[in-house]
């Protein structure tokens, strides 16, 4: 049998001679404390332990705020290289027929939404029939209707982005998609003082890709690049 003094004997030495192997090892500092706290009995304060304690519930609380923060530099990168290929691919059709069949598709999958329609007003009693054809992802309305999808108040700037559960007003917007559209982003568009605004619908079939705590930064700026895609063919 191993002798109980020449065991403690040598570890004692292995630990003289890797102290840090215990000092950066928790579990075995957390039992050592524990030990220690036994020993000097319930009517002594441990106020190492208590120390302990509080240092690595801070350091818990530092590791998930690290991870929260570095997730969400990942995920803000990868939005704005999404939106950025998006507007690469909006900026490629060289006529207004192709830019709404791009929008509706190339774009919409870049985006990952299940939806898109872009809703223009006019004064015109019969719209141009030529926009009839592409009445899957183009909606042409009267005067002032735009403002009503939004729920612009009265007196108060219009929003430039409004992200929120889909509306009974405003999910007629997507047509025969209207069933499966959970949540939703409205562009407001403007074309300058003279002109109607427009306005681009990004509907998710996921409840919640779009909420109003989220940030909007990355939609404006698409949605000015929208406008100026869009004027160029606007008279």
């Amino acid at each position: 049998m191993t002798d109980p003094a020449l065991k403690r004997h040598d570890l004692k030495e292995r630990i003289m001679a890797e102290p840090d192997v215990i000092l950066e090892d928790p579990d075995l500092m957390r039992a050592l404390l524990s030990a220690d706290a036994q020993r000097m009995g319930d009517n002594i304060v441990d106020l190492r332990g208590l120390a302990m304690d509080r240092l690595q519930a801070r350091l818990g609380r530092l590791e998930d705020t690290h991870r929260s923060v570095i997730a969400a530099a990942y995920e803000n990168l990868a939005g704005t290289n999404q939106v950025h290929r998006a507007v690469l691919s909006l900026l490629e059709p060289h006529d207004f027929a192709a830019f709404m069949h791009n929008l509706g598709g190339e774009v919409a999958s870049l985006l990952q939404v299940d939806a898109i329609r872009l809703v223009l007003e006019t004064d015109e009693a019969t719209p141009d029939p030529a926009l009839a054809a592409l009445d899957e992802v183009l909606s042409i309305v009267p005067r002032g209707r735009i403002d009503t999808l939004i729920g612009t108040p009265n007196g108060l700037p219009a929003r430039k982005v409004t992200l929120q559960a889909v509306q009974k007003h405003t999910a007629p917007i997507y047509g025969e998609a209207a069933p499966y559209i959970a949540s939703e982003a409205l562009l407001r568009l403007e074309f300058g003082e003279a002109r109607l605004p427009g306005l681009m619908a990004l509907g998710a079939e996921d409840a919640s890709q779009f909420t109003p705590n989220q940030g909007t930064d990355l939609l404006s700026f698409f949605a000015k690049v929208v406008e100026r895609a869009i004027l160029r063919w606007i008279v």
